[in-house]
């Protein structure tokens, strides 16, 4: 069974140190649990907290699934037409430190905590 390890190793470069040191911070500063879930690392704590999918520029794609609950005082995060998911690609190992991303992280990391996601698929039935 692949293991996210596996999924950072696929890749080379600038790529595999970036997503090397996102999974190093989601997981050891952010405690926050990381599982592969359709074959990209997913990390939550109560409920999906955000994912990263590595792109085909180079580029990282760090995606908040509760994106459209997110404030984006920042500015940082884009819908890219999903209703739901906001993320930010991270081209660069020094955005990954940026204090304001790490805003975004708390502001996720606070609504998993507090408002518990509820399925709208569940709703519809």
């Amino acid at each position: 069974m692949p293991s996210i390890e596996d999924y950072i190793y696929r890749h080379e470069g600038k790529q595999r140190e970036i997503l090397q040191q996102l999974h190093e911070l989601l997981t050891e500063e952010l405690n926050l649990e990381a599982k592969l879930r359709y074959k990209i690392p997913f990390y939550f704590n109560h409920s999906w907290i955000c994912y990263l999918n590595a792109q085909k520029d180079g580029s990282v794609e760090l995606a908040f699934p509760r994106g459209n609950e997110l404030s984006n005082d920042q500015g940082l995060l884009d819908s890219k037409g999903r209703k739901q998911v906001k993320s930010l690609h991270i081209e660069e190992l020094r955005q990954i430190h940026d204090p304001v991303l790490l805003e975004v992280w708390q502001e996720a990391i606070l609504l998993d905590e507090t408002i518990p996601y509820a399925s709208k698929r569940l709703k519809k039935r």
